[in-house]
């Protein structure tokens, strides 16, 4: 139907025939002389339909003047130079002057235009038309290109690309699984894979040794701007690696797509991305993914205030697990009550009972230049060792928290980041890391029994069991993320290759014989027969998408995401589902308890 693409329209092409086809973006009528802005996924190119040469120009130019927006047109016509070049496109230098114009489909009046800023649910319920736009074809190309440059990347160096099952086994963290009802065996289900973990593992005792799939995962939980239900991930496994080897080759494998698809250089030339341990990050930034971008750094001030008259301080700095922590917002101090109160409501969000504040107003005043409820609870040798700790300076605000050590990181890392944009002191540019030796454990207050923080494959950093079983509390792993400014992009760890340690592992997480037998057995007796040490690590291809093209949410570099509510506006999934073909898969839906 066409011999070329609108948006590759150039001067190479001048006083030749072209056919085009596509949608028209503008469309003007001068009276006469008609304007078309033809647009395919290649880009935007001018036609123009002109009055003279007799009765088939005229029928043209009738054509053209009743065309209206988005309506997909076939254009032949003959190339010309423009006598108004708009530097603005790649096509700016020539037009197309038509001798033909075939309306293939008339576009009715559209739910929104696409240079309109239209609200998202609409944008959802009509993403046909969404992704129809330069901007999204744009973003859309990126993720394209992202996925294009890795798959190459992996291939060229021996990784086998295999593909792992879709319907599985339920996973221990079983209350986020999707099921799906087994028709050939009544009451029982397969699970959606949150992951290939398991079966990535299996691969390297077959003996593949590099492994890598472009796997779909699904995930029943809470979504938001940078989480989806179903996403998707760059699985990676090794054999016969340790931690440095894995991070080395991902390492190399990140810088060299960033440079294919983004013409950036990460991190420093010729040196190794810095690496940070996750104690130190939590100290430094409240976080196990710090962004880099900016300075401002925790202060720890317990010893300072264990002794003031302020209880909340007192209370957490003498506490065994508690801390108290301070922040230094650099020129903040002309903050209204209104806007520290709102810090305040962001940083209860992650846990925060409230938010002490303190405005340096003059710092070489000592207490006569602080503002701040609680100067009068703090003598003034601890305000001043207060303001030296902090390096405050006149116009700066302190933000302080208080609380359990991981409660207090959380809420003031996520404090940081807020005051950083919001004062715009975030850099430009990227700045990439890893994070390293995370805890093996964490403890659920809830459950009253330890949880993964990876998940319960990764290794510990010791290898004997009874080391492990004595010093869970404070066991570390061989677990490490890439984190790349402030989002982590990669995850990943050593395994345990040992069936004995793994079911060490198993013990301490609450999982007994039986369970890891009914659940893991398969892994458990895959560890016996000779598996080798083994490590990999996975990278979410929306979220370095949603990084390449510019864009805080990952619903921008996915072609049919789901809403907040984890909804499908477009098609109306999920729907209910009739009686007979639940009856097929043995399925009864209870009625929703009110309330």
């Amino acid at each position: 139907m066409r011999t070329h693409f609108c948006g590759l329209i150039d001067e190479a092409l001048i006083g030749q025939t072209v056919t085009l086809c596509g949608w028209a973006d503008v469309a003007r009528d001068l009276g006469g002389l008609c304007f078309i802005d033809l647009r395919d996924h290649e880009g935007i190119v001018q036609v123009v339909a002109e009055p003279g040469g007799g009765e088939g120009n005229a029928a043209v130019v009738a054509t053209a003047a009743k065309v209206g927006y988005e309506d997909c047109l076939r254009v032949t016509g003959t190339v010309r130079r423009r006598e108004s070049v708009n530097n603005k496109i790649r096509t700016g230098q020539v037009e197309v002057v038509a001798t033909a114009i075939e309306v293939l489909n008339k576009a009715e009046p559209l739910p929104f235009h696409a240079h309109e800023n239209a609200g998202e649910d609409v944008r959802l319920k009509y993403r046909y038309l969404d992704l129809r736009t330069p901007k999204m074809q744009r973003m859309m190309r990126t993720r394209i290109r992202l996925v294009q440059a890795l798959r190459r990347w992996l291939d060229a160096r021996g990784f086998q690309d295999i593909e792992t099952p879709i319907l599985t086994k339920a996973t221990p963290e079983g209350a986020r699984d999707f099921l799906v009802p087994a028709r050939m065996h009544p009451g029982e289900f397969y699970a959606l894979p949150q992951s290939p973990q398991l079966f990535k593992q299996i691969l390297m005792v077959a003996g593949f040794d590099r492994y890598y799939q472009i796997a779909r995962c699904f995930r029943d939980e809470a979504l938001r701007a940078d989480r989806q239900l179903e996403f998707t991930q760059l699985d990676m496994e090794f054999a016969w690696v340790d931690e440095k080897t894995v991070q080395d080759a991902t390492e190399e494998m990140i810088r060299e797509v960033f440079r294919e698809v983004m013409d950036v250089e990460l991190g420093a030339e010729g040196e190794d991305f810095p690496r940070m341990t996750y104690a130190e990050a939590m100290r430094r930034y409240g976080s196990d993914k710090p962004d880099l971008r900016f300075d401002m750094e925790l202060v720890d001030i317990a010893e300072l205030v264990k002794d003031s008259e302020f209880k909340v301080f007192t209370d957490w700095a003498n506490a065994d697990d508690g801390r108290v922590v301070a922040l230094r917002a650099p020129g903040a101090a002309s903050l209204s009550r209104k806007q520290i109160d709102e810090l305040a409501a962001h940083a209860a969000k992650y846990g925060a009972k409230g938010l002490a504040w303190m405005k340096v107003e003059d710092a070489g005043k000592g207490r006569e230049g602080v503002n701040s409820p609680i100067a009068k609870f703090l003598d003034d040798a601890t305000l001043a060792a207060i303001l030296q700790a902090t390096g405050a300076q006149s116009g700066d605000l302190l933000l302080f928290g208080a609380a359990t050590y991981k409660v207090a990181s959380d809420f003031m890392g996520a404090l940081r980041l807020k005051v950083g944009k919001d004062l715009g002191l975030v850099g430009e540019g990227w700045k990439p890391l890893w994070v390293t030796d995370f805890p093996m454990f964490e403890w659920d207050e809830d459950e009253s029994r330890y949880v993964a923080l990876h998940h319960p494959f990764t290794a510990p950093a010791v290898d004997d069991e009874a080391d492990l079983r004595a010093n869970a509390k404070t066991a570390v792993s061989r677990g490490y993320d890439m984190v790349l400014n402030g989002n982590e992009i990669g995850g990943g760890s050593i395994r345990i290759h040992r069936s004995s340690m793994q079911s060490a592992v198993f013990e301490l997480l609450g999982i007994g014989a039986e369970e890891a037998e009914a659940k893991f057995g398969f892994l458990l007796d895959a560890l016996k027969f000779g598996a080798p040490p083994h490590g990999g690590i996975a990278f979410g291809i929306d979220r370095i998408a949603a990084l390449m093209a510019g864009t805080e949410s990952i619903r921008d570099v996915i072609a049919f995401p789901k809403t907040t509510t984890a909804q499908c506006l477009m098609t109306g999934a999920p729907s209910p589902i009739p009686d007979k073909q639940l009856a097929e898969v043995h399925i009864a839906v209870r009625p929703k308890v009110a309330g």
